[in-house]
C-alpha cells in the first residue's frame, strides 16, 4: 500500500454563499477510491449555504485513495487510523483560520471510508467538530479516552443488506456516540453499501433540524 507525500492535503474549498448553512463549514470525505470532488454536489444538496472544504484522502490502496490504511476489509490499521485522524483534524483546524470560518460550526460528511475518519474524529477530537452526518460507517476504534460529545449532533445511515458494514456495527457505533453524549439520528435503508437518495433526503432534513 502506498500513500501521498507528506505536507497539506490536496483538497478543494468552496466558499459559502447565501442560503441555509452559510455560516457553516462542510468537511467532505470521500470513500475509497474517491476524491476531493466526489462529495461536492453532496454538501451543497445538504446545505446549501455551507463553505465546503473536501480533501483527498492521502493512502493509495491500489492506486485508490483512502484516508487511512487498513490489513483487510473491516480490518483496520489502528496505528495509523489515529496518527491519520489528528493529521485530518489539524488540516481542518488550519483551514478555518485560513479562510476565516467559524471553528465552532465545522460538520463532517462522510461516505464509507470518510465516514469512519469522520467517526474517529469525533471519538479522538471532538472539540473540532460540531458535528456529522456519516454514511455507511463503523466503529473505527474504541478511544483510551472517553470524549465530551455533549451538544454534539450524529446522523448516520446504514443499510440492512450492506456486505461492506454490517448494520449490527452502525448500530453500535450509534449506541458508543450517544454513550459518550451525542445526540444520534440513526437512519436505516433495505439496500446495501451504495448512497441512497433517501438517506440523502433524510440527512438533509436532519442538518435543518
Amino acid at each position: 500500500m502506498m500513500e501521498l507525500p507528506d505536507g497539506e492535503f490536496v483538497h478543494r474549498f468552496v466558499h459559502a454563499k447565501e442560503g441555509p448553512g452559510r455560516t457553516e463549514t462542510i468537511v467532505l470525505l470521500h470513500g475509497t477510491g474517491g476524491s476531493e470532488n466526489d462529495l461536492v454536489d453532496l454538501g451543497r444538496t445538504l446545505r446549501p449555504g455551507a463553505a465546503l472544504l473536501s480533501p483527498r484522502g492521502k493512502v493509495l490502496e491500489r492506486g485508490m485513495p483512502r484516508f487511512f490504511r487498513r490489513l483487510s476489509e473491516g480490518v483496520f490499521d489502528l496505528e495509523d487510523l489515529v496518527a491519520r485522524t489528528h493529521e485530518l483534524a489539524e488540516f481542518v483546524e488550519d483551514a478555518m483560520v485560513e479562510h476565516g470560518r467559524d471553528p465552532s460550526q465545522v460538520f463532517a460528511v462522510g461516505y464509507s471510508n470518510g465516514a469512519n475518519i469522520g467517526a474517529a474524529m469525533m471519538l479522538l477530537r471532538p472539540h473540532v467538530l460540531a458535528g456529522a452526518a456519516l454514511f455507511h460507517a463503523m466503529v473505527p476504534l474504541t478511544p483510551e479516552f472517553a470524549p465530551d460529545l455533549l451538544g454534539r449532533r450524529v446522523f448516520l445511515s446504514a443499510g440492512r443488506t450492506d456486505p461492506t458494514v454490517p448494520m449490527e456495527n452502525s448500530k453500535q457505533l450509534a449506541t458508543m456516540l450517544e454513550r459518550y453524549g451525542a445526540s444520534v439520528e440513526l437512519h436505516l435503508e433495505d439496500g446495501g453499501h451504495q448512497l441512497e437518495m433517501t438517506e440523502v433526503h433524510a440527512a438533509k432534513k436532519w442538518m435543518e433540524g
